[in-house]
């Protein structure tokens, strides 16, 4: 099965120019170029993973991590700086950022890295629904 990822860049070429790699590696890619937009996007759709750019003109790319996890804490979210700083890099961790890449990341790279954020997006999911089951289970008086 693809992965499924939100690409959230406000440089336009760029988005297209890695989604089309994406995509030419069968990724299920969708695109916006602002993190408002995305935000309201997250919201309709189901993601294995989102790859962020962490500055952005209408919003930051920490503010938006926090506001992703806020929706879904399980979301695995990769961000993407020309600037990287340890500073950005040690905020972005404590904010539950998967990895910290700085651009220009190899294709091959980021490919590792989004699978490894679809597999730890199912151990979270499966955690939670196993401790959903015993919750369930655990409440009824059989």
């Amino acid at each position: 099965m693809a992965e499924k990822i939100l690409l959230i860049d406000d440089e336009k070429d760029f988005v297209e120019t890695l989604a089309a790699r994406m995509r030419s590696r069968d990724m299920d890619v969708s695109t916006s170029t602002s993190a408002k937009e995305a935000l309201a996007q997250f919201d309709t759709e189901a993601f294995d993973a989102v790859v962020l750019d962490l500055q952005m003109p209408d919003m930051d790319g920490l503010e938006a991590l926090r506001r992703l996890k806020e929706k879904n804490p399980n979301i695995q979210v990769i961000l993407l700086t020309g600037q990287a700083t340890v500073e950005k890099g040690i905020q972005a961790m404590k904010l539950g950022a998967l990895d910290l890449l700085e651009k220009p990341a190899s294709i091959e790279t980021l490919t590792e890295k989004i699978k490894a954020a679809k597999a730890n997006k199912m151990v979270l999911v499966r955690a939670e629904s196993e401790q959903k089951i015993k919750d369930i289970i655990g409440g009824k008086g059989w």
